[in-house]
């Protein structure tokens, strides 16, 4: 032991170290470094040390000074080592960010990493450290499409209204169409799903026509009024809202949640509204489809039928949607309105600002 090291085990140390060295799942590296200093708090010297353990002289001399400085916790952590490349100037990382912020100078709609990489004479792994650090995601896009309706608050806030605080006696019914639904069929037979393999399905497919689904979801209790058509003009709409006026009970009021499409107010549509004086319409924002209710059923059906749904025929098609609707009505929840529209608005305000700046 070199001078100036005394090992001073106490019996609670002794104890955790003994326990390292017989505990057969201890990694190696901390079992023979607890060898070491149970070895030479029992007296042995360097010599014998090294010959017991195997180790090199500097070695058992590095792990006695960290016990000695950080106990047996010490023996159970390397210290951090400087890694063997520089790292990247901090010039180097703004003039990333700078470029990426710009156009690429290649004939291409963004950068890559690689086209970074060689423009910035750094590698490609390199470019990715330094975009996740700055939140930069060049290969990423979100779409968006900002309302130009003169009447975006007095409409959002109608919409919105009828969710949150529907009038009493009232029926709130979210109505849109689902058109041009394509019954597929695919040209092979897909593979089951099993252990270690998704399902598989062909990309190409055999049209067998369309359908069109007309539904209606009540907001109060989640239920919806589905028909499916096939086409999707006037006639067919008025014939839908004869089919929901046959269901809602009387003596209730009917507030109808509609987009702009030219369909919904097509003059035959206004006049079935006269005829009909307990239904109001009530137009979303132009470009704010999301804001109608039913687009989540529509996307529920997507995603969960008919995405990967195989269909020989139109009428294989409607029977599945029918089947869908008739499971969805078992079970329904009513829908809930969350979100703020102040913050919508405010949103809203500045994306038109922005884009105001930009032209």
């Amino acid at each position: 032991m070199r001078t100036g090291i005394s090992i001073d085990v106490t019996a609670s140390d002794r104890a955790r170290l003994e326990a390292l060295v017989r505990d057969r799942n201890t990694p190696q590296k901390h079992a023979w470094r607890a060898e070491i200093v149970l070895l030479s708090a029992d007296g042995l010297g360097t010599v014998e040390i090294m010959r017991r353990t195997a180790k090199s002289k500097t070695c058992v001399w590095r792990w006695q000074e960290r016990f000695a400085e950080a106990g047996v916790d010490g023996l159970l952590r390397d210290k951090t080592r400087p890694s063997r490349i520089p790292p990247l100037a901090a010039e180097v990382a703004e003039r990333v960010v700078a470029l990426t912020m710009g156009e690429p100078p290649a004939e291409a709609t963004h950068w890559t990493a690689d086209m970074m990489a060689a423009e910035a004479g750094i590698s490609a792994s390199s470019v990715q450290r330094i975009w996740r650090a700055h939140g930069l995601a060049p290969h990423r896009v979100r779409q968006f499409k900002l309302s130009a309706d003169p009447q975006f608050v007095a409409k959002l806030r109608d919409v919105v209204g009828l969710y949150v605080d529907p009038p009493a006696h009232a029926v709130v019914l979210s109505v849109d169409e689902k058109s041009q639904i394509q019954a597929l069929d695919r040209t092979q037979p897909g593979l089951p799903l099993k252990k270690g393999r998704a399902g598989t399905m062909t990309h190409d497919y055999k049209r067998h026509g369309t359908t069109t689904l007309f539904a209606a979801l009540d907001v109060l209790d989640g239920t919806v009024i589905g028909r499916n058509m096939q086409r999707h003009r006037h006639q067919e709409f008025i014939r839908f809202l004869n089919a929901i006026e046959a269901e809602v009970p009387a003596g209730k009021t009917v507030h109808a949640i509609l987009d702009n499409y030219a369909v919904h107010k097509h003059e035959r549509v206004r006049a079935w509204l006269d005829r009909h004086p307990r239904w109001t319409f009530h137009f979303t924002p132009t470009s704010c489809s999301w804001l109608n209710a039913v687009e989540g059923f529509f996307a529920k059906l997507s995603r969960r039928r008919l995405k990967r749904g195989v269909f020989r025929s139109v009428v294989d098609l409607q029977a599945a949607i029918n089947r869908f609707l008739d499971e969805h009505n078992k079970s329904p929840k009513p829908f809930v309105w969350t979100a703020d529209p102040d913050r919508i608005i405010a949103a809203v305000k500045r994306g038109h600002q922005v884009l105001e700046s930009i032209h």
